[in-house]
């Protein structure tokens, strides 16, 4: 049988002697992983968080697990908020602004070294914009100076 799994932002096929398809963790490159911090700074909760090089992972729950994906790409604009309580135990939470139909706000809530890891999401974002070749401002629905007038309007008669 063949694995099929993806590594980075390219699809490898493995060789796989017997039984299902399944994939692991070891078939994803992870670039940055934690849990959502509780009381005291601990990671006590159900909550994870993955960072590919193309995709944000946030995995919930422990016998139902949902998870939700993002493109990278499509991140509009970060916030990092330290609140005291966080800042007791170097913890944050960053919050994404993202073009996304079912979750436009994203927030990684209580994460470790919060401004470590927003410079590594400001990296991979940044990659992955340059390789579709767009911006925030792009995915924004204005004109910014584009001008959608009729050009048969003689501006300078008035």
């Amino acid at each position: 049988e063949i694995l099929r799994c993806l590594v980075g932002s390219e699809m490898c096929i493995r060789d796989r002697p017997k039984g299902d398809i399944k994939m692991s963790k070891k078939d994803f490159d992870y670039v940055w992983t934690d849990k959502k911090r509780t009381i005291f700074g601990l990671p006590l909760s159900f909550t994870r968080y993955f960072l590919t090089e193309t995709k944000f992972i946030t995995r919930v729950g422990l016998f139902n697990l949902v998870e939700d994906e993002l493109d990278l790409y499509t991140v509009k604009d970060k916030k990092l908020v330290l609140s005291l309580g966080n800042r007791i135990f170097k913890c944050g939470t960053i919050i994404m602004y993202v073009v996304d139909t079912d979750t436009p706000v994203k927030e990684i809530k209580s994460i470790k070294a919060p401004r470590k890891v927003l410079e590594l999401l400001d990296k991979h974002i940044n990659i992955q914009r340059d390789r579709y070749r767009t911006r925030g401002r792009d995915m924004i629905g204005g004109s910014y100076g584009h001008c959608d007038c009729d050009s048969s309007i003689d501006m300078e008669s008035e």
